[in-house]
C-alpha cells in the first residue's frame, strides 16, 4: 500500500494555474506609454525695445527763457511785447513784495501800469514807479495796528485794490499813452515825461503826509478853518504829515533827476506842483467829500483829481518857465 502511494506523493499535488489572460495579450502590469501630442514649435519673437522717451531739456529751456527775458530787457526802444515780458519777469520775482501791498486784483491793475510805463519811458521810469510803491507801502504799514484801532487804516491790512492803483496812476498812464503815440510830436515829449514824474511825486506826497499824520500827528487841523479835528478826518492836515509829504515829494523828484527823467529845474517844479495839488485835495476833502450830493466823490476819485492837477500844474509851470527864459 505504501508502494502504491509513492507515485501519488511524487506526482503533482495540483494542476498548474491557468493563465488569466490569453497568451499574447498585453499585461496590465506593463507600463503603458501614452502617445505624446506633437510639440508646437516655439517661434521666438525678438521685440525691439521701445526707444526711450526724449526728456525735456530743462537746462536748454531755462537758457532760452533767460535769453528771451534778457532780450526783452535790452530792447531799445521798448515794444509792447518786450515791455510785457520784462514786466512779467519782474512781477514774478517780486511777488512777495507785491502781495504785501496789493490785493490780487490790485496786482493785475499794477501789471497794466508797469507794462505801460516800460513801453513809454523804459527802465528808468519803471524804477521811479517802483520807488513810489516801496515807500508808499512802507508808510501805509507803519503803526497799522494803531491806525486800525482808530478806524483810519487802509482796509485789508493796508493792501490796496485796483481802485486805489488806478486812482494813483491814472494821470501817469495818460502821460505814458500820449508819449507812446507821440501826441504833439517831439515838442511835447518832454512835457509828457514831466507830467508823469509830477503825478507820482504828487501821489507819494499825499500818501506819506496822510499816513504819517495818522501815525505820528499830534494835532490835526481842518484846512479850511484850522479847527482841531480827529486824525483821519477828510481835509485835515498835521505839521508832521505835511513835512513828511514835502520830503517824500523831494525824494521822488530827486530819484527822477538821478535817473534822467527830469532836469534839476523840472524836479523843483514837480515838488511845487505836488504841494499845490495836495492843498487843493485837502480843500476838496474838507468842503465836498462825504457831503450830501457828493457821495460819488470817494477817495479814488479825489486821487485822480489830485494827481491830474499835479501833472498839469508841472507842465504849465514848465511852459511858463520856457516862455520867461525866451
Amino acid at each position: 500500500m505504501a508502494c502504491g502511494l509513492l507515485p501519488l506523493l511524487h506526482g503533482p499535488l495540483s494542476s498548474p494555474p491557468r493563465p488569466l489572460l490569453p497568451s499574447g495579450s498585453p499585461s496590465l502590469l506593463a507600463p503603458r506609454t501614452l502617445p505624446l501630442a506633437p510639440r508646437r514649435s516655439r517661434v521666438s519673437r525678438h521685440l525691439s525695445p521701445a526707444p526711450p522717451r526724449a526728456l525735456p531739456d530743462i537746462a536748454a529751456a531755462a537758457a532760452g527763457l533767460r535769453d528771451a527775458v534778457a532780450g526783452a530787457f535790452q530792447a531799445s526802444p521798448p515794444t509792447w511785447s518786450s515791455a510785457a515780458t520784462t514786466n512779467a519777469a519782474i512781477f514774478v520775482a517780486g511777488t512777495p513784495l507785491l502781495l504785501s501791498g496789493l490785493s490780487a486784483s490790485g496786482i493785475a491793475a499794477a501789471y497794466v501800469l508797469g507794462t505801460l510805463t516800460w513801453r513809454a519811458f523804459g527802465a528808468r521810469a519803471y524804477l521811479l514807479v517802483a520807488a513810489y510803491f516801496v515807500v508808499g507801502t512802507a508808510v501805509t504799514k507803519l503803526k497799522i495796528k494803531q491806525k486800525e484801532a482808530l478806524g483810519v487804516a487802509e482796509k485789508k491790512g493796508g493792501r490796496r485794490g485796483p481802485g486805489s492803483v488806478i486812482g494813483s496812476s491814472a494821470a501817469g498812464c495818460v502821460c505814458a499813452l500820449l508819449s507812446v503815440y507821440n501826441v504833439g510830436g517831439g515838442a511835447f515829449a518832454e512835457l509828457w515825461t514831466l507830467g508823469f514824474v509830477a503825478s507820482f511825486c504828487t501821489k507819494l506826497s499825499d500818501t506819506v503826509s496822510s499816513e504819517i499824520g495818522k501815525a505820528y500827528g499830534r494835532t490835526t487841523y481842518l484846512v479850511t478853518t484850522f479847527k482841531v479835528v480827529p486824525r483821519g478826518t477828510e481835509g485835515a492836515v498835521s505839521v508832521e504829515g505835511t513835512l513828511a509829504g514835502i520830503l517824500a515829494s523831494m525824494f521822488l523828484a530827486g530819484i527822477g533827476y538821478i535817473l534822467g527823467q527830469v532836469n534839476l529845474p523840472q524836479s523843483v517844479l514837480c515838488v511845487l506842483a505836488s504841494q499845490i495839488a495836495n492843498f487843493g485835495e485837502s480843500l476838496i476833502g474838507a468842503t465836498l467829500q462825504d457831503k450830501e450830493g457828493f457821495e460819488w466823490l470817494n477817495n479814488d476819485v479825489v486821487n485822480v483829481v489830485n494827481i491830474s492837477a499835479g501833472a498839469v500844474l508841472a507842465a504849465l509851470m514848465q511852459q511858463l518857465l520856457v516862455s520867461w527864459r525866451s
